[in-house]
């Protein structure tokens, strides 16, 4: 009995959520408590790897920033892959509605980011740190709402938080590089060129591509790109079909994703989620920083993406989500400020002192848990998908969109 209910828990869409949450609220206890000179200690603590006169030495919390989150970038590269040859991005009428909310819901964060923080020069680096949405957290609230929200909302959804990840990624090759070693650079062409022969000749072992993708990672890292981004380019070269029509890619996304989601993952939030309260006053809270990042999270998400996704239907370039309400789509705005580990990650990208990043964690906490609230609550009381009637003509020729696949989280 009690491994059937351990599988069902790890098969529900909130299981990752539920665990995410979980580490973030033990690291805040930690951080507040006598284990926090150990806490620190351990992830300021530094491992090498050494060979011959080169090697790599990393603090611990960046060897699980760069190392450990490059096997999640990997997942999340092993679903763009899927989504845009085979999935939900592969018709461009598809992407029209939910890749232009994913757009507005990155700009106007970062705009009330910037307006709040336009004064001080030194926090103008984490402008992008409310861009981000959390796959994991708003896909698990939706989950909480249960059948009230109509299925081709979670596919709105879904593809929003994919796109959006997609942005996330393009953000930190562009804004977040640091000095460039060219040398380093051209040697990644290595790998990536026998990955793309090795993807070209349909390889069914996808261990090759995996072991030429950690030697890119090294290289990337030691270019001043970050490392991270190895992690979305080695996704890309495993096939989806080798040549005798299996599928690599599905394989491994399949092996990875309990991995990514009940360990990487909650390992990263409890390395970056430590708030430390202590000294903290209400003028902390409200200084721009952490201030920028909660209303750009709440306020910025719900103007980017419910404007954006109104301004688009209203001038007829794309349709509502079949039988969702402007009620619902404003639920799915809200949930969209969930942005917890992916702000995180990109506030970890942007300073690297701990005054500014207690602020960082104050600004991502408050505000991923505020919308996260704000969604629920609205989404509960929205009307139930199967109680709307068809009010228009429009509506009622409208396709209907099939039954959601179950949801990956990424």
């Amino acid at each position: 009995m009690l491994l059937r209910k351990l599988e069902q828990f790890f098969d529900s869409e909130i299981s990752g959520g539920i665990v995410l949450m979980v580490a973030a609220v033990a690291a805040m206890f930690v951080a507040n408590s006598s284990l926090y000179p150990y806490y620190d200690g351990a992830l300021s603590s530094y491992f090498t790897v050494q060979l011959g006169e080169n090697g790599l030495s990393k603090p611990l919390i960046l060897w699980i920033n760069d190392g450990l989150m490059a096997v999640f970038f990997l997942l999340v590269g092993l679903e763009l892959k899927y989504e845009l040859m085979e999935g939900k991005l592969k018709n461009p009428r598809d992407v029209v509605l939910p890749g232009m909310a994913a757009v507005g819901g990155m700009l106007v964060p970062a705009l009330v980011y910037f307006a709040l923080n336009i004064s001080s020069p030194e926090t103008h680096s984490g402008w992008a740190i409310p861009a981000a949405t959390d796959i994991a957290f708003a896909l698990g609230i939706l989950a909480l709402v249960g059948d009230r929200v109509p299925s081709s909302l979670k596919v709105f959804l879904l593809t929003l938080a994919i796109l959006d990840d997609l942005g996330a990624i393009l953000i930190i090759a562009f804004f977040y590089t640091a000095d460039l070693h060219l040398d380093y650079l051209f040697l990644s062409i290595i790998p990536l060129a026998i990955m793309f022969y090795l993807n070209r000749s349909g390889i069914h072992r996808i261990a090759p591509i995996i072991l030429l993708g950690t030697i890119l990672w090294v290289l990337v890292l030691k270019s001043g790109v970050h490392a991270t981004l190895a992690g979305v380019i080695t996704a890309f070269f495993i096939p989806i079909k080798d040549r005798w029509g299996k599928s690599p890619l599905h394989a491994l996304e399949h092996a990875l994703s309990p991995y990514v989601f009940f360990l990487i993952v909650p390992v990263f939030a409890f390395a970056n989620a430590g708030v430390v309260l202590s000294g903290i006053t209400m003028a902390d809270v409200f200084s721009p920083l952490p201030l920028g990042i909660a209303l750009g999270l709440i306020l910025g998400k719900q103007v980017g993406v419910f404007g954006m996704t109104w301004l688009l239907v209203k001038m007829g370039v794309a349709k509502k989500p079949f039988g969702a309400t402007w009620l619902h789509i404003y639920g799915v705005a809200a949930l969209a400020g969930i942005g917890f580990t992916m702000s995180l990650f990109i506030g970890g990208l942007s300073f690297d002192d701990a005054f500014h990043m207690n602020e960082v964690r104050i600004g991502v906490l408050s505000g991923s848990v505020i919308s996260a609230i704000i969604g629920f609550v609205v989404l509960k009381f929205a009307p139930s998908a199967e109680k709307m009637p068809v009010k228009t003509a429009d509506e009622k020729e409208a396709k209907i969109l099939p039954d959601a696949e179950p949801v990956k989280q990424s």
